[in-house]
């Protein structure tokens, strides 16, 4: 066909590949004919092809919807790179910016624009919109239109707007967890009851599923580290947490970094870069770490906490293994965790009249008077909100999850604030300065030219921009920022994460706080079978773990998978050691040496290739070369 032809040139001019992978072929020609599509693949399946393909082989701006500022960021500065015009429009940015980027793809400067779903409340966003050139809209994490998805995001359910603002636009809805029922739901809420469904198996033949019970989660962490070689991810449920592990690791001798939404953007940016070069072995970090992500060698992912749901487990663990190549997913449980997970239930849905009572504090915190609010936004102080109230801060976050439902309120947790800049010298004084360096001339210069009034007031800034002037890193420009700040010669305010509460109705009493059914009771019933579902995950041991996932997610022809812990255990235990130590063996005598990671061949556990490789050292077999991989004994 000469349109297949035509995508498969320019995935091969622009990503090097020959063919595509599982349905993206199929996802591609839908949206390509002008079909309303929903495309479901696990992570890992490559969903940015199916939109980045059609949409360079289209006339016109692809508009992607996504709600992570992260993600963003990653595939616009991805997309650049290969030499294709994507912009990104997010909070913290500047509003000439913001402007800016909008007048370009009214006159078609760029292929792909990247919004959050908010974006559509923007009456200048929905007013130049209507004057952009859009191919196909993608709207990525589909699930979050649903309420009964575990992600549920209320601003998703505006996306139906997109019938208005561009009639006959084609949808491309694209989700790596939906079961039946979320996939009824993304078709209702859009409105476009006639989508075209293609799905991939969830199945992952590559990745072994493990569940450890144990009593000390920190040695267990340690033991298997030290036994799966390569790149891992460990996932903490709190921010603390992540700290904590990673100093624990790092004393341990295993070089870690720790990750979470409470860290100043550039540090993430920093953090992860480390990681993903390399230069770090393991990542500990929150929920927070993942999106968009694009690193196949991931050997491991590793839970020291369950997660709320499968749909989550899946997803995180699912960042293991992209390669195709052995690896592994390890969730540690305890019989602790069932009276944690238990726990929960209470703290994400307090009392009502718990929630009653904070939107009543909230009010008196920013002393709006009853009839007041309407449409004012506050920068919001959890910490000083929990004090002055005597709240815990874990309850107050949930209802305000629980009142943002009710459309009382929108509360936003990470938006994020613009960096901000003010010159301490004055203008004449910057041409008698004589300790600059290239460096810092660059970044001045940079300053000068694109924002005005420095001088006498802070100007939004962003670093991206900055950078691309000088021939710098963003965090390059963020170090060369913090020294002329030193230097007294600018104030330098770097970007942070800065949360918001806006008042969507005017305060009423609390007595007269609705909070029906749908938001509280029927969503609690849904949270507690997801967190059951997980227990039964964790907790079961006579069905594959491949299979159960696959289960959950409507595949219940699957196989068992023959290599998680469960399936292992039903395996004879007699001579297990001694068939692992031949299995290596073999392998290294065909190849002539064994990579580090390469050491545990399918179907053993990690623990029975040590302990095989022990064997086969001590008795000669084989011998440790310097980079730690194995050679077979001449």
């Amino acid at each position: 066909m000469e349109d297949d032809e035509r995508y498969r040139d320019i995935l091969r001019r622009y990503w090097g590949y020959d063919n595509f992978r599982g349905i993206q072929l199929d996802i591609i020609r839908s949206i390509g004919r002008g079909c309303d599509t929903i495309g479901l693949m696990p992570t890992g399946g490559g969903k940015s092809i199916t939109f980045q393909v059609p949409a360079l082989a289209m006339e016109g701006l692809c508009l992607v919807v996504t709600p992570l500022i992260a993600l963003m960021k990653d595939q616009v500065a991805r997309l650049r790179q290969l030499g294709i015009r994507a912009a990104a429009i997010y909070s913290g940015l500047a509003a000439e910016e913001v402007a800016r980027q909008l007048d370009n793809c009214v006159f078609g400067g760029y292929k792909f624009l990247y919004v959050a779903p908010e974006r559509l409340g923007s009456e200048a966003f929905r007013r130049r919109l209507g004057h952009m050139h859009v191919s196909f809209v993608t709207i990525d994490e589909a699930h979050c239109l649903s309420q009964w998805g575990f992600d549920f995001r209320p601003s998703y359910l505006n996306l139906c707007q997109l019938n208005e603002l561009l009639p006959g636009v084609p949808l491309l809805a694209l989700t790596a967890t939906a079961t039946e029922r979320v996939l009824t739901d993304i078709r209702e809420v859009l409105k476009r009851p006639g989508m075209r469904l293609f799905r991939m198996s969830f199945e992952r033949t590559n990745l072994s599923y493990v569940v450890r019970p144990t009593t000390d989660k920190a040695a267990q962490l340690v033991h298997i580290l030290r036994s799966v070689p390569g790149a891992a991810i460990v996932y903490t449920r709190s921010r603390r947490g992540a700290a904590d592990t990673a100093a624990m690791l790092t004393r341990a001798g295993i070089p870690a970094l720790y990750y979470h939404a409470g860290l100043p953007p550039v540090e993430k940016d920093v953090r992860q870069d480390d990681w993903q070069q390399g230069h770090t072995r393991v990542m500990v970090a929150t929920n927070a770490f993942g999106m968009g992500i694009d690193k196949a060698d991931v050997r491991l992912v590793v839970h020291m906490d369950l997660p709320d749901s499968i749909e989550a487990y899946f997803q995180e663990a699912g960042r293991a293994g992209r390669d195709g190549r052995r690896a592994y997913a390890v969730l540690l449980y305890s019989e602790a965790d069932r009276a944690k997970m238990l726990r929960r239930v209470a703290d994400t849905f307090p009392p009502k009249e718990f929630v009653q009572r904070v939107y009543s504090s909230l009010a008196y915190f920013f002393q709006l008077a009853v009839g007041d609010g309407f449409g004012v936004t506050y920068e919001f102080d959890l910490e000083r909100f929990c004090v002055n109230f005597k709240y815990f801060p874990t309850r107050v976050l949930s209802a305000l999850h629980i009142l943002t439902r009710t459309g009382l309120i929108l509360y936003r947790d990470e938006e994020e604030g613009a960096s901000r800049v003010m010159f301490i010298v004055q203008r004449d004084e910057l041409y008698n300065l004589h300790r600059l360096t290239p460096r810092m001339d660059r970044v001045i210069l940079s300053l000068l030219r694109r924002y005005t009034g420095l001088f006498s007031d802070y100007a939004f800034i962003d670093e991206t921009l900055i950078g691309r002037d000088c021939g710098l890193t963003p965090h390059e420009v963020y170090e060369t920022l913090r020294l002329l700040t030193l230097e007294r010669i600018v104030h330098y305010v770097p970007r942070k994460n800065v949360p918001r509460i806006t008042f969507l109705q005017r305060r009423v009493e609390e007595s007269r706080v609705v909070i029906p059914p749908e938001v509280y009771e029927t969503r609690r019933e849904q949270y507690v079978t997801r967190l059951n579902a997980m227990l039964g995950y964790a907790g079961g041991t006579d069905c594959c773990r491949s299979r159960y996932l696959l289960a959950y997610f409507g595949e219940t022809a699957a196989a068992d998978c023959d290599h998680c812990d469960v399936c292992l255990s039903r395996r004879p235990k007699g001579g297990r050691i001694e068939a692992a130590a031949a299995a290596i063996e073999e392998l290294a005598r065909r190849r002539g040496t064994l990579a580090p990671d390469e050491t545990t061949p399918d179907g053993f556990a990690p623990d029975e290739a040590g302990a095989a490789l022990q064997m086969l050292v001590r008795s000669g077999r084989l011998v440790r070369n310097a980079d730690g991989g194995f050679t077979p004994a001449s």
